[in-house]
This record gives C-alpha cells, structure tokens and sequence, in this order.
C-alpha cells in the first residue's frame, strides 16, 4: 500500500461504489489522546458519500455497503468510522 489511509479509503469506496460525490473527511485530530488513537493521525474518518448503488437501499444497507467496500479497514487500522450515505437526490 502506497499513500495514507484516507487516500486507501477514497480509492476503495471509489472502485466499488462509483460515487458521484465522495468526502473523506480526518477527525483524528478531534480525538488525539483519547482511545483508539494510536497516534498516526489516521484512526478516526467520516465518510460522505453519495452513489447510485444506495438507491433503494435501508440506511443499514448502505453503511454494510461502504464496510464491505472498505474491508479489514474499519475496526483494524481505522479505530472509528461515521459515515453518511445518499443516493442521488437525496
């Protein structure tokens, strides 16, 4: 792997859910000192998202969506993951 976890996340989310908007936004900084910072700057992410393929979709669909995406991402070197998905026109 080459670059940082937040390139690694948008690439991932990128190739599997073709979004036609995509923030990947770093709060670790909002969380230095606290659990679950390992003290890259990379352990905390909100994900904005907005792809076609959560058209349809339940709320709980869409996140299981972007975690399958994502895979050992979330929950191994990424301690905290909020995301938010639309599909278009939401």
């Amino acid at each position: 792997m080459t670059g940082t976890i937040q390139q690694e996340i948008e690439r991932l989310l990128t190739e599997a859910l073709s979004p036609t908007r995509l923030a990947v936004i770093n709060d670790s900084a909002h969380h230095a000192g606290h659990m679950g910072d390992d003290g890259t700057g990379e352990s905390h992410f909100t994900v904005e998202i907005e792809s076609a393929a959560f058209t349809g979709q339940s709320r709980v669909n869409r996140q299981r969506m972007v975690n399958k995406a994502l895979g050992d991402l979330p929950g191994q070197r990424v301690h905290a993951l909020a995301i938010k998905a639309r599909a278009p026109g939401e």
